[in-house]
């Protein structure tokens, strides 16, 4: 590659050369026939203008000794011109350099000159090709008498023409060997830059990154080195929810502002970082080029976090069942016992109160939580909650009909502050996790409050950031998510997600989902009843 960049950079400043020589030599060569043919015109001038010329043409005859041809041999001596010849109005020559052409009618056309003209021209004559000057002869009272015509050598033009070719040939090839230089230069610049890469080779490369960058399920995000994007892979386009619009424009412009544009933009750094896109969760890591810009990647661990989530969920209704399982087996053991010492009363009143128990608990929730669920979920995170030491309460102020638009959202919020509560309360004494859940009107309010040891206030709008987390993360995922999709969830029904401080310690988090209800179906209009045989209507 690097012989055939060179190669062509040298055939572009040679023809460039010779196309510059050329071009000056055409106007060098009009040039100096100009100044040959005016030089000629001058010398005529002069010619005519001495005295005597024209008083000698009208009273003396042609003569190669008369005073006409040894005036105008002076004048051409003098300028040295090829030749200066006067002659009268019939075209008869009384001067040439030739004596024996004295005498004779000229070989050209005189009769512009005889007209009173000047005349500028290259023309053949018998002394060969010349630039030629013609003026009239006039006699003292300015009457036309003859004219004169004055020959500058066509070879003598030539000869400077070809004296000036060495001079531009030392030129252009000054300029070719500065160009030469500068090819190679750039060349070898070229070839550092490619690797010395054919330029098949670079096509090849080209096409493979082309199919490469789109076929993988890797998002790929290229910026240059004013932080603009100027490419999106397919995967890239379809994580952050943006097409080939956003290329030439900033990751704030393209994406809004957010943790993912910050990420993409450098002003959040790290390896594996987590940031939320709509419902995506995505893992980026951002690789800055030699060239000033960057390269940032990005993986859907979507998929992966909820496999996470439903790990942790089944963790827990393990440890739930198994507790409950030990629980039972005491329970067992006691009814046993009171059946083997024959206590069947007392027996009988235990396994009641054991069944009340939990009867009551999912009678507490359904009665306030028509959703199943919801009501579901509670049930099975007072289980959890009950296995760790903490009381999970359902404020008396709930009461959630079966109207919800989106209830799996619903669920993704409430079971995310719980999980978040319960973490903050576990270990504590009193450990109390409080439930709420309202409505007014069709707007749906979700309080959790805990007896933890609260959020302090600069951190309150940090907890809702993607990967942010005080807590030590698990093996199978990542921290920093929970939060971050309960706020996402509530600002894409045009809700809110807030923290503050519950009343004699710990957190409260609130979520307000507007328009979370469906509306309230209308009354069914009832028909009066039929009136029956043998009634006073009837026997009206």
């Amino acid at each position: 590659m690097f012989s055939q960049v060179l190669l062509m950079q040298l055939a572009i400043a040679a023809g460039v050369a010779v196309l510059a020589t050329g071009l000056f030599l055409a106007p060098l060569s009009d040039q100096l026939d100009d100044q040959a043919m005016r030089r000629a015109l001058a010398i005529a001038q002069t010619a005519a203008a001495e005295p005597g010329i024209a008083e000698e043409v009208k009273d003396t005859l042609p003569s190669a000794d008369g005073p006409v041809q040894r005036e105008a041999e002076r004048i051409r001596k003098a300028t040295k011109a090829e030749y200066v010849v006067v002659l009268d109005r019939r075209g008869v020559r009384w001067s040439h350099p030739t004596a024996s052409e004295i005498g004779r009618t000229v070989s050209t056309d005189p009769s512009q000159a005889l007209a009173g003209k000047e005349v500028m021209e290259i023309d053949s004559g018998t002394l060969g090709r010349s630039a030629r000057g013609k003026v009239p002869l006039r006699d003292n009272v300015g009457k036309i008498v003859g004219a004169v015509s004055v020959g500058i050598a066509y070879d003598s033009v030539r000869a400077r023409l070809i004296h000036a070719i060495p001079g531009l040939f030392a030129y252009a090839g000054g300029a070719l060997a500065v160009g030469a230089l500068a090819a190679w230069l750039i060349s070898r610049r070229v070839q550092r830059q490619t690797r010395d890469l054919a330029f098949s080779d670079i096509s090849g490369l080209l096409a493979e990154r082309e199919a490469m960058l789109h076929g993988i399920r890797e998002g790929v995000v290229a910026l240059d080195r004013t932080g603009r994007v100027r490419l999106l892979n397919d995967e890239a386009q379809r994580l952050l929810g943006i097409r080939d619009e956003a290329v030439g424009r900033t990751p704030d412009e393209a994406l809004g502002a957010g943790r993912t544009a910050d990420v993409l933009a450098g002003r959040v750094t790290g390896t594996d970082l987590l940031t939320v896109r709509g419902q995506r969760v995505l893992v980026a890591n951002r690789m800055p080029t030699d060239d000033g810009g960057a390269v940032a990647t990005l993986r859907d661990r979507t998929e992966l976090d909820q496999l996470g989530r439903e790990l942790d969920s089944t963790r827990g209704l393990i440890d739930a069942l198994r507790a409950q399982d030990h629980e039972h087996a005491n329970r067992m053991h006691t009814l046993l016992g009171l059946l083997e010492l024959e206590m069947y009363e007392d027996a009988v009143e235990f396994v009641g109160e054991v069944v009340g128990d939990h009867r009551a608990t999912a009678e507490q929730v359904t009665e306030k939580i028509q959703d199943p669920l919801l009501a579901a979920l509670l049930v099975g995170k007072a289980t959890v909650a009950a296995e760790r030491g903490v009381a999970l309460w359902v404020s008396d102020g709930t009461w959630l009909p079966d109207r919800l638009v989106d209830p799996g959202g619903l669920v993704t919020i409430l079971g995310n502050l719980l999980d978040n509560a319960l973490d903050a309360v576990a270990g504590t004494q009193h450990a109390r996790v409080e439930v709420e859940l309202r409505t007014e009107g069709r707007t749906a309010v979700v309080t959790v409050r805990d007896t933890g040891p609260g959020i302090p206030e600069e951190h309150r709008e940090l907890i809702f950031t993607e990967g942010w987390s005080t807590k030590k993360p698990p093996a199978h995922r990542e921290r920093g998510i929970g939060l971050s999709l309960v706020r996402r969830l509530a600002e894409r029904q045009g809700g809110i997600a807030t923290v503050d401080d519950a009343g004699g310690g710990g957190a409260e988090f609130t979520v307000v989902l507007p328009d979370a209800l469906e509306p309230e179906p209308e009354p069914a209009l009832t028909a009066p009843p039929a009136a029956q045989p043998g009634t006073e209507e009837e026997s009206c």
